[in-house]
């Protein structure tokens, strides 16, 4: 048995709730003054491993940056799909019982495990009772519409307030999900 590493989400969000614009665009995230890296580097230290859903994984690789290096070359990186695709170097990707595998990764040792992204995903990683911290850092935007943190499902999740920070326009809220 393994030291039961946590399932963190760590992610942007506008003031009322949205993590991109309809057309999956983060560019209003990038016109707000901040801090450093706003603490990704602390956060990114914590983790070795990060899951993700296959559409985020495909965003991720189209972005300019991401062409010439993955941006998660030293974690193990999985990446869930309902299609057969090989693995690559630096993904492994997962087409099965979501639920059972997330409980198996947590199990084993090592750093905690970080939910890049995925909707869908993180849905049902609630649901699920599988996420164990939230990190919102939230952006002094309000965007009207766009893409949901969070979607509306069948779940209620009570959090601990562990730390508020700010990173100069940036507000932090970090969260314990109460068992």
């Amino acid at each position: 048995m393994g030291n039961d590493r946590k399932l963190a989400l760590f992610i942007a969000s506008s003031l009322d709730g949205y993590i991109a614009t309809k057309d999956e665009s983060l560019e209003w995230l990038f016109r707000v003054e901040g801090e450093g890296d706003n603490g990704y580097l602390e956060f990114y230290d914590t983790i070795d491993t990060v899951v993700m859903g296959r559409r985020t994984y495909d965003w991720i690789m189209n972005q300019e940056e991401n062409r010439q290096e993955f941006p998660y070359k030293n974690k193990d990186c999985y990446v869930f799909t309902r299609s057969s695709i090989e693995d690559t170097e630096d993904v492994k990707f997962v087409n099965g019982d979501v639920t059972k595998f997330v409980k198996e990764i947590k199990r084993k040792d090592g750093k905690n495990i970080w939910i890049v992204g995925g909707g869908e995903l993180l849905q049902h990683f609630l649901q699920e009772k599988l996420v164990d911290e939230i990190i919102i850092t939230i952006a002094p935007t309000i965007l009207g519409s766009g893409i949901p943190m969070f979607r509306a499902g069948d779940y209620q999740l009570d959090l601990i307030l562990k730390r508020m920070r700010s990173f100069n326009q940036f507000a932090e809220l970090h969260y314990e999900v109460k068992n």
